[in-house]
């Protein structure tokens, strides 16, 4: 087994079944639309590895990291709202997020909405090249359509949600009931995709707790030598057994190049 699949089997024993989002009856699901020709420009960003060096051994972890967690979610049910969060700021999970749903989106039985829902720190426009200033804060302050505002990318089947106008404090967006509601709803109507969610970090903020607890999963993501052993844990508890999985980041490995030292590596 490896590091990955080590880490995803084992911090599994952290979920309990209950809790669960499901689709909100009556919402019709609708089909996906795009906001028109907006396309991703591929950055030099050496860490989005599984667009810029898909056959690198970093790429092959996040297709590993892709493979244990289509099993976890098509056992009984398919469980697509997955979220990826960390337990402080800068560890990485932006770029998990981005490149786990990259690998998803080039399978062709797998269509993925990538959703920026860190709206304090927004980063899958600047990754991707997007150009697009409208997404998840103006559906929840205004009511607009999601499939009016999603931007199809050029990557596989992968189409994107931005964080949209920025806010000072969105915490109370993410408390509230429409929040909810929109989440549960994007489930329901795009029941057929993995929706991947970008969250903020969940010791500095409160909008996280939130997400997860709609989620059906969360993996969570630690960066070697940054966040404390009791910062993990306090994490873990907070996100109330809805944590899939962790992902090691950042790993010194013994005898590789030093390009690993910001590569994604797994193990509890």
């Amino acid at each position: 087994m490896s590091r990955i699949e080590d880490a995803l089997a084992k911090a599994a024993g952290f979920q309990h079944s209950g809790g669960r989002g499901g689709g909100l009856p009556g919402i019709e699901r609708r089909p996906l639309v795009d906001s028109g020709p907006l396309r991703v420009a591929r950055l030099p960003e050496e860490t989005m590895v599984v667009v810029n060096a898909p056959l690198s051994p970093v790429a092959e972890e996040y297709r590993k990291l892709k493979e244990a967690l289509v099993k976890m979610t098509r056992r009984e049910r398919f469980d697509n709202l997955i979220a990826v969060t960390s337990a402080t700021v800068g560890e990485g999970k932006s770029m998990t997020a981005i490149n786990l749903a990259v690998s998803l989106a080039g399978e062709y039985d797998h269509t993925v909405l990538l959703i920026d829902s860190d709206l304090r720190r927004p980063c899958v426009n600047k990754y991707l090249g997007l150009t697009a200033s409208r997404g998840l804060s103006d559906c929840l302050r205004e009511g607009l359509d999601v499939g009016e505002l999603l931007v199809k990318t050029d990557i596989g089947r992968l189409s994107v949600l931005p964080a949209g106008t920025p806010i000072a404090n969105p915490v109370e967006l993410f408390t509230s009931e429409t929040m909810r509601r929109l989440f549960r709803e994007m489930k329901n109507r795009y029941g057929d995709r993995y929706i991947i969610i970008d969250t903020p970090p969940v010791l500095p903020f409160a909008e996280t707790r939130s997400i997860a607890g709609i989620a059906d999963g969360v993996l969570l993501v630690v960066r070697e030598g940054q966040a404390s052993l009791d910062q993990i844990q306090e994490t873990i508890e907070a996100l109330d057994g809805k944590v899939l999985g962790i992902v090691y980041n950042g790993a010194q490995i013994e005898g590789r190049a030093s390009y690993y030292s910001y590569s994604y590596q797994g193990q509890a």
